[in-house]
């Protein structure tokens, strides 16, 4: 038998799975998940044991409590270019790829200020044209965003197939800035998605 305080400590404080409990109590994990029920103790789902295994600390972030003006705004700007620039498809990180310089630092100060992401805990993916220096286009971009080089991932490129606007504004490679977290990722589209009933909500009819 494994007493209720017991397997509160373990499963809920430490965040033990069934199977690590079981070890440590010598039973199997069957009569584990038997008294998580019986104590009715919910249990994880397997995303969650796996998200909580990824960040034994906790969430690696924290929504600030927007008060000012100025942070209303950075709150809503930055729920704008992830609307807008963000990889929404990608359920597993906060994806967001520009080749504006400016943006994609405001979109970091979004992440750093509204939800307080550690920005080292950040990593950069960098596609260039084949006739750029990939040196050069990793140290422009570290330079701009003031990241460590060490956060970029192998740069990719691509072959060159015409000249024009887009070339031009490529200059330096498309950057993509990746957080890994499934939890932000779904606070962020569920803050979008509350933006849109709003918004749709006082069109007219």
């Amino acid at each position: 038998m494994i007493n209720k305080s017991t397997l509160q400590k373990l499963y809920g404080e430490k965040k033990y799975s069934s199977v690590q409990i079981a070890k440590e109590r010598g039973c199997s994990p069957g009569q584990v998940n038997y008294w998580l029920s019986k104590y009715c103790i919910k249990k994880r789902s397997i995303s969650d044991a796996v998200y909580e295994k990824s960040n034994p600390g906790g969430d690696p972030f924290s929504l600030l409590k927007v008060r000012s003006k100025e942070e209303w705004f950075l709150y809503g700007l930055g729920l704008g270019l992830y609307w807008g620039e963000g990889n929404k498809a990608n359920r597993l990180a906060v994806r967001l790829g520009n080749t504006d310089p400016g943006l994609v630092r405001t979109f970091l100060r979004f992440l750093s200020t509204i939800y307080r992401v550690d920005t080292s805990r950040l990593r950069f993916g960098l596609q260039i044209f084949s006739d750029l220096d990939p040196v050069e286009a990793k140290a422009f971009w570290s330079k701009e965003l003031g990241v460590s080089a060490t956060q970029f991932q192998k740069t990719a490129t691509v072959s060159r197939i015409r000249r024009g606007t887009y070339t031009h504004k490529a200059a330096h490679g498309v950057l993509t800035v990746y957080f890994s977290n499934t939890k932000l990722r779904a606070t962020i589209m569920a803050a979008i998605e509350k933006l849109q009933k709003q918004q749709n909500s006082t069109l007219p009819m």
